[in-house]
């Protein structure tokens, strides 16, 4: 391998750029995702080991964090060891919308689709407004309105 770097533009300081989910089937995850979420398909690539891809918020691009999806081959999964991991039932992926109605909407989508796993409830300051929905592998998706997240790094550190 070269020493030299495969890209021009790297990060002038630590950080936090992804979240890795191992999957049993990349397409339905993505469509899921796509579905659901506001994230989409950033990259997609094939190595000997199998399928992946990277999803993020176009939004993002100055400061990207993706949801890498990873779909190894059978025979090349360098995980096999171990059972395929899923965030549960507290470990979740977070996305915040626009309004509490925006969340009842996604929980009667899950209920409708068998995939709500709780909520919607209100919860106290600062979790919010939130359902869980799991995704394809049955990781949990939380999908929550005022949970302070923006209002509370606007009030430490600052905006542009």
């Amino acid at each position: 391998m070269s020493e030299q770097p495969t890209f021009d533009l790297h990060p002038n300081q630590p950080r936090w750029t992804h979240i890795a989910l191992r999957v049993k089937n990349l397409e339905a995850s993505i469509d899921w995702y796509e579905k659901h979420t506001p994230l989409e398909v950033l990259s997609r690539n094939k190595d000997d080991t199998g399928y992946g891809a990277w999803l993020g918020d176009p939004d993002g691009r100055d400061m990207p964090f993706v949801l890498v999806l990873a779909q190894f081959f059978p025979d090349k999964d360098p995980f096999a060891f171990a059972p395929q991991e899923r965030l549960w039932p507290f470990a979740h992926i977070g996305i915040e919308l626009a309004s509490k109605e925006a969340v009842d909407a996604m929980a009667e989508r899950g209920k409708a689709e068998g995939t709500l796993s709780f909520g919607p409830m209100q919860m106290p300051p600062p979790i919010g407004y939130i359902c869980f929905v799991e995704d394809p592998d049955g990781n949990t998706v939380e999908f929550s309105y005022d949970q302070g997240v923006y209002a509370t790094a606007r009030d430490v550190w600052g905006s542009d």
